[in-house]
């Protein structure tokens, strides 16, 4: 492990308790590294220790992260057909697209994740000094009005003006697009206001200076609407919000990107049309069908596999569709969603995110 990222890592375990590892699972030829130590760090994203006041402390020490070894697949470290020399790489480039459920029950789960993924970011920062970073949340309902005026914030506000927009103007990407950009989080417990990103994007990229701050604004998506991830999912990186000059999410899917899918919900995500076959399908399809080229983490109940060391969701049924997508890929992800702090999930992923960058070859 390089050594700007022991620092980090310490930083982002102090967050959590590393018992609450036991939820984590991964995919089909998934390995972890242990953890170093060092006392160096950089960061190009803009996120330094004013923007990560946002989130959560970092004082103290703790490794917080687990190793697994063992005997299965390696990453392929293979030169590019008609190449020379070592793979490519993604050049820094990874597109993190986050979709958030907005069940009822939501709330405790996005304060954390608003704690502990910009860390996430700033980790995998220090491992690449070209790190530039595209983050996306994607809608996870059709709903986008206001149950009381006095519920929004910010200078675009008229509360004198009436439901359902409160004389907000939203815009066609603000209402009802499933899997669209989600620059105006609507509903109790969320946002409320535009979040101002850098660049005028409608996801932020390297150089914001606001890091935390705006993550914090596009991630707290409310508890008013529930949510299909998976389905979200399909819809962000597919042809109707990618392509064209009107579109949602129009700049923010790079071919010489690595894909790193975040997906949380707190309940089985069975009403997402579909099944996680074609979820599957659908990414391979917008990453040309590298299988190396996305990672898909999943925070989720784990009601369906024994609750592990939490119980905070109570399902009977089969297996989580969701708990199957992350199975099912190479570089998938999973943890508990009733874990204490998201920290030492996202901690766990740090190296081999990095590995798959530096080993990405871009199509043609």
């Amino acid at each position: 492990m390089r050594p700007a990222l022991a620092a980090l890592v310490l930083a982002v375990a102090a967050c959590g308790d590393a018992a609450s590892m036991s939820g984590f699972s991964t995919g089909p030829g998934v390995t972890t590294a242990p953890v170093g130590s060092s006392t160096s760090s950089s960061s190009s994203t803009g996120l330094d220790s004013t923007s990560m006041a946002a989130g959560s402390s970092t004082e103290g020490s703790s490794t917080g992260a687990g190793s697994s070894g063992g005997d299965g697949p390696k990453l392929d470290m293979s030169v590019p057909d008609g190449g020379a020399g070592p793979p490519l790489g993604c050049a820094g480039k990874i597109d993190f697209l986050v979709i958030v459920s907005a069940d009822g029950t939501m709330k405790d789960q996005q304060k954390q994740l608003i704690a502990s993924f910009p860390q996430f970011i700033a980790a995998i920062d220090a491992q690449l000094p070209e790190f530039d970073v595209h983050i996306l949340s994607a809608a996870s309902h059709t709903l986008w009005a206001f149950d009381d005026c006095a519920d929004c914030n910010g200078p675009s506000c008229d509360p004198a003006a009436g439901l359902p927009f409160c004389g907000v103007q939203p815009e066609f990407c603000d209402k009802g697009k499933l899997g669209a950009s989600v620059t105006f989080p609507v509903g109790e417990n969320a946002s409320n206001r535009r979040c101002d990103l850098y660049g005028g994007n409608r996801y932020i990229v390297s150089g914001e200076p606001n890091m935390a701050e705006m993550f914090a604004c596009i991630a707290q998506v409310g508890t008013s609407a529930g949510g299909v991830v998976a389905e979200a999912m399909v819809r962000a990186i597919g042809p109707d919000w990618v392509e064209g000059p009107n579109k949602c999410n129009k700049g923010f899917l790079r071919d010489d990107a690595l894909l790193v899918v975040v997906l949380i919900k707190d309940t089985f995500d069975t009403e997402s049309e579909g099944t996680p076959e074609s979820w599957i399908g659908a990414l391979r399809e917008a990453k040309h069908g590298d299988d190396d080229a996305f990672a898909v983490l999943v925070l989720a109940t784990d009601a369906d596999d024994g609750y592990g060391e939490h119980l905070c969701q109570v399902w009977s049924g089969d297996t989580n569709p969701l708990r199957v997508l992350a199975n099912s890929i190479e570089h998938g992800f999973i943890g508990s969603i009733c874990a204490e702090s998201f920290a030492p999930f996202f901690t766990e992923t740090i190296e081999h995110i990095v590995d798959m960058c530096e080993n990405f070859v871009p199509p043609g």
